[in-house]
């Protein structure tokens, strides 16, 4: 299957220059005109550098892909130029059990990719174009530096790419329902829906974040404020290495067994079971509440993902008790390793 040409049209950067110019006049009055001035020309440069680094992916993922069920076997989002050897970092589910992946630079042009990684321990996936992108690589900042309500830029590629202002309104650990957990994540408002591998930019335009989800509770707490979560930056640089080589680290190593849950009031339910998964062929079911895992009580989504990953080996006996309609039960469940479940091209 070819994928199509796409055209990335020119950004709108009167709405990010009018966001700066608000920002030079937040900064002390004893600043003089014509410094603010420079901070404002050079920021304005560095955000449009940062843009500029940012790609359009697209992905079909081979046949009988387990995620297809859930992501489609066609995918498009973004990615950003990291390195001038051509490694794109992007959202890892965009380029989950790939078979052929292409970039599309601003420039309308369609450059063939190898996939390198995929790392479950944090989301992010890796890439590298097999012909020279001729785009600069953007500086990685520090996502933990970030100060709350601090102004940023959100940066997407693709047919539709596009630019605007964000605010980062939470940092906090996430969890997902999908057996997913990271420190330190980076909420922003207002919501972007192109935010699939889309790169979150501080105004000096270095990266501190890719872009994951939509969220409606990005303020975190009882205040419901719609955003996006971005994979933090930081937790990048002590992988990066191994997911060069590799193609994903240590912590990727870990226990699968093919459960979303959601957390209420204090509870834990399973709401959907992976086909042909380890708890499918236990005979947990969606509605059942987990109780406890291995013994120990499980009242977030956090306290089961992670004892579930710290409890021994990634392919052992995992016991959970439930409640069923109200009835107590022990279920036992074989869990396996999540990277030997993930179907990869030929050749890779």
């Amino acid at each position: 299957m070819k994928l199509p040409r796409l055209h990335v049209p020119v950004a709108a950067w009167s709405i990010l220059l009018a966001w700066l110019a608000m920002w030079v006049l937040m900064w002390p009055p004893a600043a003089a005109a014509a410094d603010a001035q420079d901070d404002m020309s050079a920021a304005s440069r560095a955000l449009q550098k940062a843009q500029a680094a940012v790609v359009g992916v697209q992905s079909i993922a081979v046949d009988g892909a387990r995620s297809a069920a859930t992501l489609g076997r066609v995918r498009e989002g973004s990615g950003v130029v990291i390195s001038r050897e051509g490694l794109v970092l992007t959202i890892g589910y965009l380029v989950l059990e790939a078979e052929q992946v292409q970039i599309v630079t601003d420039d309308a042009r369609t450059i063939p990719a190898r996939f390198i990684g995929y790392d479950v321990a944090t989301g992010f996936g890796l890439l590298q174009a097999l012909a020279p992108l001729r785009i600069d690589a953007v500086p990685l900042g520090r996502s933990g530096a970030l100060n709350p309500r601090e102004g940023l830029m959100i940066a997407s590629g693709g047919e539709d790419g596009a630019v605007s202002a964000a605010w980062l309104v939470s940092r906090r650990a996430f969890s997902g329902y999908w057996e997913y957990h990271i420190p330190g994540a980076l909420f922003t408002t207002p919501p972007r829906r192109d935010h699939s591998g889309a790169g979150l930019f501080n105004i000096a335009g270095e990266l501190v974040g890719i872009g994951s989800l939509i969220v409606a509770d990005a303020a975190g707490g009882d205040e419901r404020l719609p955003g996006n979560m971005f994979v933090p930056i930081d937790l990048l640089s002590p992988i990066f290495d191994e997911l060069l080589r590799v193609g994903s680290s240590t912590s990727s190593k870990r226990a699968w067994i093919g459960i979303n849950c959601v957390e209420h009031d204090g509870a834990v339910r399973i709401v959907r079971i992976n086909d042909d998964s380890p708890a499918d062929v236990a005979g947990l079911q969606a509605g059942d509440k987990i109780v406890r895992i291995d013994g120990a009580d499980v009242h977030a989504l956090e306290e089961l993902w992670t004892r579930l990953w710290s409890g021994g080996e990634p392919e052992r006996e995992v016991v959970l008790d439930i409640q069923r309609n109200g009835e107590a039960q022990t279920v036992r469940v074989f869990s396996v390793d999540r990277m030997k479940t993930l179907k990869r091209a030929r050749g890779i």
